[in-house]
């Protein structure tokens, strides 16, 4: 994974990673679908995905807005827009309205 304007010990990462550990196994295929366009992770593990470029890694960047903003995705490129959440209960709540409507809500559901 790759951070930028973030780390690895950013709080905002640490609380995604847990968030996303802790989420339904259903919803791992949802979250996928969200960020990469494809609810399944290639044979070689995330560091084999591909984008728009070829093999592209994931990629959390951080957004702008705060507590008021979903996480957004960019699937071309494996890449998560994470907003500078207050608290990893705001995070939760914004990770799971996000990947709810970016799967259900465009009718892949």
């Amino acid at each position: 994974t790759e951070y930028v304007t973030y780390s690895a010990s950013s709080p905002q990462v640490r609380w995604f990673w847990k968030a996303l550990e802790s989420l339904p196994k259903e919803d791992h295929a949802k979250f996928l679908m969200f960020v990469t366009g494809t609810s399944k992770v290639p044979l070689e593990g995330f560091k084999g995905l591909v984008g728009m470029r070829g093999l592209q890694k994931f990629s959390i960047h951080k957004a702008y807005g705060g507590d008021r903003s979903l996480p957004t995705a960019h699937t071309c490129f494996n890449q998560l827009d994470l907003p500078e959440y207050t608290s990893e209960e705001v995070l939760r709540e914004k990770l799971a309205y996000a990947i709810k409507e970016g799967t259900e809500g465009f009718g892949f559901g």
